[in-house]
């Protein structure tokens, strides 16, 4: 036995280390190498042994300190180490967890939340001053006044960009521009649940698009899955009783500005260098500078003569001066804020859930807007609008798919 021993011993030491499912240098602290750095060399799947073998071996082994903790250390069930490791790890495991969960639910109800009452504010006071361009404007200019303090106070990372990237970002975000002015434009000619029904065919017009300008192509159940959404956005908008050209045009304009800034902005990100602190929240405000710039002469051409008698005829009724600028107030800082809030939970989650998530956001405004401004609607209309907003959703889980099955 002992001359078999030895065979197999040396066998073992010449070609295998009996090592555990734990880090090496983990077992250290129970035994002293002669030659640590000659361990890493060795290496051995001793399950071929038996448990009485495997013991056996542990017993003669213990003539050799450098190697002994290695061999007396069991493949099949834990250290007592391990076992504390894991029961000190699993709780803050779960409280980051925890902790995680209750960020991103944060996320999705302020943007929610930001996202309502812009959309109910936004209406209110279209309502009471139908100015759309002036209104687009200041929400822009409030979104500037609330973000560069943060940079000035340093309560942000200022972003850094040289003036070649700022030229690269002016398509985008005169994209962006039409793309705001266009919805408060529809917002303020037709019901909010229209519009965002209207609005519901940004995927289709995306996809046309990316076909057509990126050469991007997709598999055809991804088209089939767009369907149901132009069908239903036919079917709302025949029966809608606050139908108008202005808005359902201005809602479809939106869709091809917000289309032509995602095109944009990859062909800008592909061509360009990672910019200093340009985090998605500051490429947002970076952004909102810019078109307030953009906006401004146009909405002074368009209503700057009739904005002084426009004001007083709009607090000459029911509605007072500080209710008016409350209202620009409130609009502004919230559209501000429900898209920077955005970024953050968009990216904190799996696409699925973003779908899940941007999907329901309409659901959630269409509802809040018919129980808040009480529009009459039509079985048919409701019917349409359930088959837009659905068929997104099922667009988004298809291109999903297939994305992944292509990867």
């Amino acid at each position: 036995m002992d001359m078999d021993f030895r065979k197999t011993l040396k066998h073992s030491l010449n070609h295998f280390v009996f090592i555990s499912s734990h880090s090496i240098w983990k077992s250290t602290n129970e035994c002293v190498f002669k030659d640590k750095y000659a361990l890493r060399r060795w290496s051995c799947p001793m399950r071929k042994f038996d448990w009485i073998t495997r013991q056996y071996l542990v017993a003669k082994a213990r003539r050799l300190p450098q190697f002994y903790c290695l061999a007396n250390t069991s493949l099949d069930e834990p250290s007592k180490e391990s076992i504390k490791v894991t029961e000190a790890s699993q709780p803050s495991q779960n409280t980051a967890s925890w902790k995680r969960q209750l960020k991103v639910a944060s996320y999705f109800f302020l943007w929610y939340a930001f996202n309502i009452v812009y959309n109910i504010s936004n209406k209110k006071l279209l309502n009471a001053y139908p100015f759309p361009w002036t209104v687009a404007w200041v929400q822009l200019a409030v979104g500037v006044f609330y973000v560069v303090p943060l940079w000035l106070l340093h309560l942000r990372k200022a972003p850094h960009i040289p003036l070649e990237d700022i030229k690269r970002l002016l398509p985008v975000a005169a994209a962006h521009t039409i793309g705001h002015i266009s919805t408060v434009v529809s917002l303020g000619a037709v019901a909010i649940s229209f519009t965002h029904v209207v609005k519901a065919l940004e995927p289709f017009v995306n996809v046309l698009a990316s076909a057509v300008i990126l050469r991007s192509v997709f598999p055809i159940p991804v088209y089939l899955s767009l369907l149901p959404v132009v069908g239903g956005v036919i079917i709302a908008s025949v029966t809608e009783l606050s139908f108008t050209w202005t808005g359902f045009m201005a809602a479809m304009l939106s869709n091809f500005a917000f289309t032509s800034r995602n095109i944009f902005s990859k062909i800008s990100m592909n061509d360009q260098t990672s910019y200093k602190h340009m985090s998605p929240a500051n490429l947002f405000a970076v952004l909102t500078i810019l078109s307030t710039f953009i906006l401004l002469p146009v909405a002074l051409i368009l209503e700057g003569p009739k904005l002084y008698q426009g004001w007083i005829l709009a607090t000459s009724g029911k509605t007072t001066s500080m209710q008016l600028i409350t209202g620009l107030l409130t609009s502004g800082l919230f559209f501000y804020l429900y898209n920077e809030v955005a970024f953050y939970a968009l990216d904190s989650v799996h696409p699925i859930t973003h779908s899940v998530g941007n999907t329901m956001k309409r659901v959630v405004i269409i509802i809040t807007s018919l129980l808040v401004f009480k529009n009459p609607i039509t079985p048919a209309n409701a019917i349409g609008s359930a088959i837009a907003i659905s068929g997104v959703l099922l667009y988004s889980l298809t291109k999903y798919y297939y994305s992944q099955k292509i990867k």
